[in-house]
C-alpha cells in the first residue's frame, strides 16, 4: 500500500481572493512538543469537526481534569480502531494519550480568551444541513455492509500491517524522535483504518465540501476584519490531524466553490 508522506511543517495555502489558510498537522490525542507546533500569527481558527463536538470538548476536558485517563481508558476498552490507537500511544515515550485532543483543546481556548475573542469556524455541517445528513447516510449504508464487517474480523493483523508500511512515510524533522515517529504511523493507521469502509467518492465528495467550508470562513474572516487597517494579511489557521493533510492539501488546490459559513457564537 503507497502511503503519503507525513510531514510536521505547516502547509501554506495563498487564497486567491486574498488571505491564508494555515494548515498545522498533528498527530491526534497527544501533546507536541514545543518546537513542533504553530508558531504563526493568525486571526481566527478553523475546527475540521461540528459545532456540537466543539461543545463536548470542553466538557470532556472538565470530566478529564476531574478523572484523568477516563476517555482515554474508555476507548482502549471499547474494542474500536480508537482504542487500537490510544493502545499504541499509550505504549510510547510521548505526551499522551488524553481525550479530548489536547492541542485543539489548547487552541480553542486561546481563541476563546483572546482579548475580544477570535472568530472561531465549525468545518463540519450541521446535522439539519440535509447534503451531509445525505453522505453521513450513505458512509453508514457502506460501513454495515458484509465485507466490511468481514474486515473488522481482521483488524488486528491488519494494524500490524500498515502500521509497518507507515514508518517509511514519517518524515524526519528536529524535534521527532523514534517514539513521536511510531505515534505517526499508529495515526497513520487508524485513519486509514477508520475510513476504511468509506469509498473514495464519498471520501473525495466530503473533502471537497470540508475544503469549500474553509474557504468560505477565510472569506467570512477576510470580510469581517477591523483590526489594524487590515494591515496584515487576513489568516486562518486550521489544525489537521497529520494523516488527513495530503488528501486535504490535493482537494484545496482544485477548489472552486467558496461556502459561506459564519463563526460560532
Amino acid at each position: 500500500m503507497e502511503m503519503p508522506e507525513l510531514v510536521w511543517g505547516e502547509y501554506h495555502f495563498k487564497d486567491p481572493d486574498g488571505g491564508k489558510i494555515i494548515f498545522w498537522p498533528h498527530i491526534p490525542c497527544l501533546r507536541m512538543p514545543t518546537k513542533l507546533r504553530s508558531h504563526s500569527n493568525f486571526h481566527g481558527i478553523a475546527f475540521l469537526t461540528s459545532s456540537i463536538d466543539l461543545k463536548s470538548w470542553i466538557i470532556e476536558a472538565e470530566q478529564e481534569r476531574d478523572s484523568p485517563g477516563i476517555h482515554r481508558d474508555s476507548a482502549i476498552a471499547s474494542g474500536t480502531v480508537l482504542g487500537r490507537l490510544m493502545s499504541d500511544l499509550n505504549e510510547l515515550n510521548v505526551d499522551g494519550p488524553v481525550i479530548p485532543d489536547p492541542e485543539q483543546i489548547r487552541l480553542l481556548l486561546h481563541a476563546q480568551n483572546a482579548r475580544g475573542g477570535m472568530p472561531i469556524y465549525a468545518i463540519e455541517p450541521s446535522l439539519d444541513d440535509e447534503d451531509w445528513i445525505d453522505w453521513q447516510i450513505s458512509s453508514a449504508d457502506l460501513q454495515v455492509t458484509y465485507s466490511n464487517l468481514f474486515l473488522t474480523l481482521t483488524t488486528g493483523r491488519r494494524w500490524k500491517k500498515i502500521r509497518k508500511n507507515a514508518i517509511g512515510s514519517v518524515s524526519s524533522a528536529k524535534g521527532v524522535d523514534a517514539d513521536l515517529g511510531a505515534a505517526a504511523a499508529s495515526a497513520m493507521t487508524w485513519w486509514i483504518e477508520e475510513q476504511r469502509g468509506i469509498s473514495n467518492e464519498l471520501i473525495n465528495s466530503r473533502d471537497s465540501r470540508f475544503v469549500s467550508r474553509i474557504r468560505g470562513s477565510l472569506r467570512d474572516l477576510r470580510n469581517s476584519r477591523v483590526d489594524d487597517s487590515k494591515a496584515q494579511e487576513t489568516t486562518l489557521l486550521v489544525p489537521i490531524h497529520q494523516a488527513w493533510l495530503p488528501s486535504i492539501k490535493k482537494a484545496i488546490s482544485s477548489c472552486l466553490d467558496i461556502e459561506t459559513i459564519t463563526p460560532e457564537e
